[in-house]
C-alpha cells in the first residue's frame, strides 16, 4: 500500500514545535500595510499556534 503524500502548501506555511503543536504566521501582513497602524502590523509578524479545532485536520497534511 502506498503512502500519504505530505501537502507541500501546508508544508511550508506550518511548522512543528519542539512540543509537537503546530506553529502559523498571520495572515493580513502581505500588502495594504500602510492604512494599518504601527502596533498592528508588529503584531503580525510573530507567529502564533494553530487552533485546536484545525490541528487535526493540519496533522494529517503534515505527517
Amino acid at each position: 500500500m502506498g503512502k500519504m503524500k505530505t501537502h507541500r502548501g501546508s508544508a511550508k506555511r506550518f511548522r512543528r514545535t519542539g512540543t509537537g503543536k503546530l506553529r502559523r504566521y498571520k495572515a493580513y501582513k502581505g500588502h495594504l500595510t500602510g492604512k494599518k497602524s504601527p502596533r498592528r502590523t508588529r503584531n503580525l509578524r510573530k507567529g502564533d499556534l494553530v487552533s485546536t479545532a484545525d490541528t487535526r485536520r493540519i496533522d494529517k497534511m503534515i505527517p
